[in-house]
Formats: structure tokens, sequence, C-alpha cells
């Protein structure tokens, strides 16, 4: 299969082909948000969007969809129509490491790199957004391309490589907005930074995530970064989450404002040993939770043809095929900690009885990518109606009740 490269503009000149738009950019995503919103929204996607989209290159297609939602959505009006047919239904008494969440699902790291579009998936019922991963400079990310579909198994492999804006910009790109959701912030180390250089550029980073983030994630765990995920080893890992939680405490009292929710992302590829490292250091350090997990390197038991995958190369897969060792981790995790530490848990999340299996593994909120790629507008509000026709079910008066209790 050839990979080829493509530019969003080919994607605007079909669309203004099929609803004849005079004007590029702007009409065609005020007529693709128009008809999104209205109640022949799953033809519309399913049988015209959606298969459009997926004629495209993957990065090129997600381009795309940004634009549109940046363009299109960015008014109060057409969010308030897309609130109106996706909106969630609220979770009552949601509070997670000192913050309250309208619904248990949020938009993972990688979606909305450098936030551009937070309100936009918050109409569309994302109860949280993590903008990033952000890194102090900004950075091209690696040569394209660099993102690729694997349809069979419902997957994408990445290696987009902290491709970014830069923290600076994007914070005071978020500066202009009030976040309808809570807000996490995504920190990374630039690629030209040594791994002994590390926490200065993970702390400049925090210094201005601090000024408009509900909570800080700390991305130790791409696999696109050369040499990051040694920073998930013991001894690195305590000194650079020891300085964020030192920088944290003092940049709250200088301000009186509450200390961040400091959270860290880890990988799935970790052994057991590994994990419950992580988990012992972050009890130590009070860190406000785990985030499991990021993409893996790993290929095995896919349905996509072995010369494709050779084609693509290296990068982190995620999707369907990460949800078994994702809900691995997080078990390990809840079990470790017994059940002191949050964990928002992510990889392989297409419908509710995914998302479900990770709170019954001990994930107390769920992050998805992938599955609404796959899955398009309706999927949040298509999780968290049936997160809570579950619950109802299974005889849980609330998602508290739920977390962790397989092992119960």
């Amino acid at each position: 299969m050839k990979l080829g490269s493509f530019d969003t503009w080919q994607i605007v000149a079909k669309v203004r082909l099929k609803f004849k738009a005079k004007h590029p950019m702007f009409s065609v995503s005020r007529i693709i948000i128009y008809h999104l919103t209205k109640n022949q929204m799953p033809s519309f996607y399913e049988n015209i969007l959606g298969p459009m989209l997926f004629r495209f290159p993957a990065e090129t297609a997600h381009d795309f969809g940004l634009r549109v939602l940046k363009s299109g959505a960015g008014s109060d009006f057409a969010q308030t129509a897309l609130r109106k047919r996706f909106g969630a239904v609220e979770f009552e008494n949601l509070k997670r490491f000192g913050l309250s969440f309208s619904n248990p699902l949020g938009m993972a790291a990688g979606f909305d790199k450098n936030g551009q579009i937070v309100n936009q998936l918050s109409a569309l019922g994302f109860g949280f957004v993590e903008v990033g991963t952000v890194t102090l400079e900004p950075q091209p990310g690696n040569p394209k391309p660099r993102m690729f579909r694997l349809q069979k198994d419902g997957a994408l492999i990445n290696r987009l490589g902290f491709n970014n804006d830069g923290t600076p910009t994007v914070v005071k790109r978020l500066k202009k907005i009030e976040p309808k959701c809570v807000l996490g912030v995504n920190i990374g180390k630039n690629k030209d930074v040594a791994n002994e250089d590390a926490i200065e550029n993970y702390l400049k980073s925090f210094d201005l995530a601090f000024e408009v983030a509900d909570y800080v994630a700390v991305n130790v765990s791409s696999p696109n970064t050369p040499n990051l995920r040694d920073l998930q080893k013991a001894d690195a890992l305590e000194e650079l989450l020891s300085a964020l939680k030192q920088r944290n405490g003092e940049l709250a009292e200088s301000r009186e404002t509450p200390v961040k929710p400091l959270l860290v992302k880890i990988a799935p590829d970790l052994s057991e040993a590994d994990i419950e490292g992580i988990v012992d250091i972050s009890l130590r350090l009070d860190i406000s939770g785990i985030i499991a997990t990021n993409t893996t390197i790993r290929r095995n038991g896919l349905y996509t043809h072995q010369e494709y995958l050779d084609d693509i190369g290296s990068g982190g897969l995620s999707g369907k095929p990460l949800a078994r060792q994702s809900n691995k981790v997080i078990r390990q995790i809840s079990k470790h900690s017994t059940g002191k530490l949050p964990v928002i848990g992510v990889g392989g999340v297409f419908s509710a009885g995914d998302a479900f299996d990770k709170i019954k593994a001990g994930a107390c909120l769920i992050q998805s990518y992938t599955g609404f790629v796959y899955r398009g507008p309706g999927f949040a509000r298509d999780i968290n109606k049936g997160l809570i026709k579950l619950l109802k079910d299974r005889g849980f008066n609330d998602l508290d009740e739920a977390v962790g209790s397989e092992s119960r």
C-alpha cells in the first residue's frame, strides 16, 4: 500500500464540489457543522463525510477536522447547536483530585495539541480535554508521513514527535478562552534537550501551564522522542516529579491559589516491577494520579498485513489492540496502590463497554482519541449514555461504586 502525501485543501476542494461552496475553508466548515447538527447527521457523517475523510492520509484528515471545528464551530451559537445534538448527560458529584467533571470521558492528549478547539470538543460531549503534548520551544516534529491508519485493527500508528507551537504560544491562546470543561495541559521535553537537562525544560513549561491548566500531565512515555521513556526509570522519575511538585507548591503559595493536580502518563510496555516502582514514587510524592497508558511499540496480534507495517516503520500504536494491555496496567496500578491512586484509563476505548472495562479495572476517568477518529462526532455522547445504562443495569448507584469493582 502506497504511503502518499496529500494536502488538507484537497479535502476542502471535494467538499466545495459536493456542496457548491463558494468560499474555501470558512464556508466549507459552516456547511459541515450545519449538517452535523441536523437530524440526518448519521447518514451525513457515515455516508458522506466519514468515508471522504478516510480516503485521505490520517494526518491530512486530522488537520482538516481541526480546521472545521476551529472555523466552523468557534462561535457560541455553533457550539450551542453542537451541544444540543451531541452533549452528554451529566454525571452527578463526579469529583477527581479536587476537580468537578461533568462526565468521565476526556479527549486524550495528541488530538488538540495546540489548544485550538477545547470548547468545540466540550460541545461534542467530552467532560475534559487534555491539550498537548506541548514543549517549551516550538518544534515541527518528525518528517511526514508520520500518522497511519490500521483500519482492519481499529488502530492508528503515529510518530509525530511532539509537533506543537510551544508552551508560551499555546498558553497565550488558552488565556483567550473560557474553558467550558476541565482543561488539562500535557507537558513534555524538547527533542534537542538531553535527559540530564530535562528537569529545567519541564519546569519552564510547567510555570506557564500553571496559569491556565486545571491539571498538568507529565509525559515521560511517548515512544517518538528519543530516550524520553528513560525518564520513567525510578531515579530519573522521582527527581523530575519531586522538582515539579516543589515548583507547584511555590507557584501556588506565591499566587495564593491551590496547587494544580499533577499526573504522570506512563507507557503500556513497562514491566510489572517498573509499574509498581512508579506507583510507589507517586504515592510517596503525593502525585494526583497516573494516566495509563500512552501508545505501545508492540505490533503483535494485528490483522494488518506485515508488508504495510514494515512500510510504516516505527511509531506508537493506539486503538483497539491497546485495550487489553492498557487494562492490565490499570489493574496493576489499582492493586498495588490498593485503590489509593487515581487512574485515568486510556487505550482502545471505542464503546461504552470498553470504557466500563477500564472503570472496573480501576480507572476513575477515561480518555480516548483513536475511538473518536473512527466513530465520529457522536462518540462522546454515545459513550456517556452507554455508561449510564451499564451502571444502572449492573446495579451501581454511581460511577464511584464501579471503580475497581472487578477486584472486590
